[in-house]
């Protein structure tokens, strides 16, 4: 494992142990009519049935668990809503503040939730530099401690270990094919996978609007999104960063970047044939899947497992729903 990388694979099961006891082993599950559809066998690992509704609770819980032991410590972080949830619920549990910034344009259901678990809810405007300026501040404010949402590296070895738990789940594993915004659970996923089993295909989704990992691939160097995406996969908007741009520039086989009436096929295509409310960002994996350059270059593939990472969705401010099939 380089040097350079800001986790390992010891640093994956040190979280699995560290926090098995307080999240659920999600399930994978099967439909032969999407793997008809995709002309292979799919898995999909079921995240959205995390604690919080997404994967992130992996890494909050992983991170505030590391904290020293101080009742009078905040925690701080911003989130486009899951991370939030995620981290405030951490807080709870270990009984200290948390103080969550969030963009005004979140959906409504993910700031309530944040406020569910007890978090304080600072507004900031929707672009990486105002969520880092702001949380910057709230840091100052309140003397807490920052948790990165996916540069944090327990963050990104808490969410790494989805990966352990594929292995263990998928029988014949030859690739996994993961959502991505800030690359926290990619990165985590492909040190986890590529230092047990290197021979699975570690594959990247994101939207054509916010295609930063896959510029970054092409371009051989960081390539962070020039402004603010417009997508209705609200969770991968931010740009993936310096510690997890390592790993997916060695360790991901590829990135696909697929449009928006793709995700939104993808999106109710596993609404109506696995039963399971997925929000868009969730839907990128499918529609990676089912694109024509996906059967290209993955033609030999037979057993690919597929992260559904959440399913905090506001169906009210879903206008996309209202649109004609």
């Amino acid at each position: 494992m380089s040097a350079e990388y800001c986790i390992s694979l010891k640093d994956v099961q040190e979280a699995r142990e560290r926090i098995h006891e307080s999240v659920h082993m999600t399930p994978v599950l099967t439909s032969s009519s999407l793997d008809a559809l995709a002309a292979r066998k799919l898995f999909f690992k079921c995240e959205l049935l995390q604690k919080t509704g997404s994967f992130k609770i992996r890494g909050a819980l992983n991170a505030v668990s590391k904290l020293p032991a101080n009742k009078s410590m905040a925690v701080v972080t911003h989130s486009s809503g899951n991370h939030g949830q995620a981290l405030a619920l951490a807080a709870r549990m270990r009984g200290i503040p948390a103080h969550v910034v969030v963009p005004k344009t979140a959906a409504s259901c993910k700031k309530a939730a944040i406020r569910g678990y007890g978090a304080l809810i600072v507004e900031c405007e929707p672009t990486d530099e105002s969520r880092a300026e702001v949380a910057a501040q709230t840091v100052t404010m309140t003397g807490g401690v920052l948790v990165h949402p996916n540069q944090d590296p327990d963050v990104i070895a808490g969410q790494g270990t989805i990966g352990l738990e594929v292995l263990q789940q998928v029988p014949g594993l030859e690739a996994v094919v993961i959502p991505v915004g800030g690359g926290g659970m990619l990165a985590g996923i492909a040190v986890a996978i590529k230092a047990i089993k290197p021979e699975v295909r570690i594959y990247a989704a994101e939207p054509l609007n916010a295609d930063d990992c896959y510029r970054s691939k092409v371009n051989g160097m960081l390539t962070p999104n020039l402004r603010p995406p417009t997508t209705i996969a609200d969770s991968v908007k931010t740009s993936i960063g310096p510690n997890t741009w390592p790993i997916i520039r060695d360790l991901v086989d590829d990135v696909f970047v697929v449009r928006e009436e793709e995700i939104k096929v993808a999106t109710r295509l596993v609404w109506q044939r696995l039963k399971l409310l997925i929000e868009p960002t969730a839907g990128l994996g499918l529609a990676a899947v089912l694109s024509s350059r996906f059967k290209d270059v993955g033609h030999d593939l037979q057993n690919v497992c597929v992260v559904l990472c959440g399913g905090n969705i506001d169906l009210g401010d879903a206008d996309w729903l209202r649109e004609p099939l």
